[in-house]
């Protein structure tokens, strides 16, 4: 690296400009509460630009063909690639954590009949995903509740499979949450997990700016790197660990999100200024940019990690 670098990134350190509390379990707690308060702020934003009434998707999505996809069908075949990475049968009973408004556990239970527990810590989410799970004839099958996944009330060895698809980026301490998982999961049950994964340590001040901008707009208070996920996995005593990297069946989607924001701009910076969209929607806009920054110069690369407990 050239003199220009002046940050590097640490692992379990939290990013985000608002965690700087001294009392350490205060400061856990705020951060659960501004993670549930950025997704009900930004709840519209995510159903206008990204998702639709069918997918109900808060991921980014798997475009594996030269066929010209659209963003609903690559969101629609991420759910299927996580699925069949996994192994799922329809008898599974699958643990959706971190669910957002609960489109993975609703498409599942619709499409193979799973019984899907979808976790948030947003009860605007829950609300919303039960109201949806009912409207598309699955209420018996897609249930949700209100907790932090990395302390459920769940009994152990409840689950066959966690299902985790861009939700664990939202807490600070990654092994509490394969803690837990493990903790759930029945003996011979799977985890699957997708995200954004760093790649590069040292970072310009350009490069930090691009990299903050993605972290305070999206409440993610740090990325792993492969190497320290495949540890945390083993040191929780799961086996079997695969990685898959799908950068390049992902960053389609991240070019999509960067031009929607783009032809969005003008809209954003007149609302701005009028005082029609708060912090928190506003730097969830941004974040939409940077992301595409960070994943075209390979900051960060996607990633699916599945493992087993034995």
């Amino acid at each position: 690296m050239t003199e220009q670098t002046l940050f590097r990134m640490e692992p379990d350190q939290d990013y985000r400009d608002d965690s700087l509390a001294q009392d350490v379990k205060l400061s856990d707690r705020e951060l659960v509460e501004d993670t549930a308060q950025h997704f009900e702020d930004c709840h519209n934003d995510y159903l206008f630009a990204w998702s639709n009434s069918e997918n109900l998707a808060f991921h980014y999505g798997y475009w594996d063909s030269n066929e010209p996809y659209n963003q609903h069908e690559a969101l629609m075949n991420k759910n299927q690639l996580l699925y069949d990475k996994a192994g799922i049968k329809p008898t599974d009973r699958v643990w959706d954590a971190g669910c957002g408004i609960g489109g993975s556990s609703i498409w599942m239970a619709k499409k193979y009949g799973n019984r899907a527990t979808g976790v948030t810590i947003s009860g605007m989410q829950v609300d919303y995903a039960t109201k949806q799970s009912k409207k598309r004839g699955v209420g018996d099958l897609a249930d949700f509740v209100k907790t932090n996944f990395c302390d459920t009330p769940f009994e152990d060895e409840t689950f066959d499979v966690v299902w985790a698809a861009e939700s664990v980026c939202h807490t600070q301490y990654k092994g509490a949450f394969l803690k837990e998982a493990f903790r759930v999961l029945k003996p011979g049950g799977r985890i699957v997990y997708c995200d954004a994964f760093m790649m590069q340590r040292e970072f310009n001040k350009e490069q930090w700016q691009t990299m903050m901008d993605f972290f305070n707009g999206w409440a993610v208070p740090n990325l792993c790197y492969c190497d320290e996920f495949e540890g945390l996995l083993k040191g929780e005593g799961f086996e079997d660990i695969e990685l898959q990297y799908i950068h390049d069946q992902t960053i389609q989607s991240a070019e999509y999100m960067y031009k929607v924001g783009k032809r969005l701009l003008p809209i954003q910076k007149i609302s701005q200024w009028l005082g029609l969209r708060n912090k928190a929607q506003t730097a969830n806009y941004y974040a939409g940019l940077a992301q595409y920054d960070m994943f075209r110069e390979r900051y960060a690369e996607y990633c699916v990690f599945t493992a087993t407990k034995k």
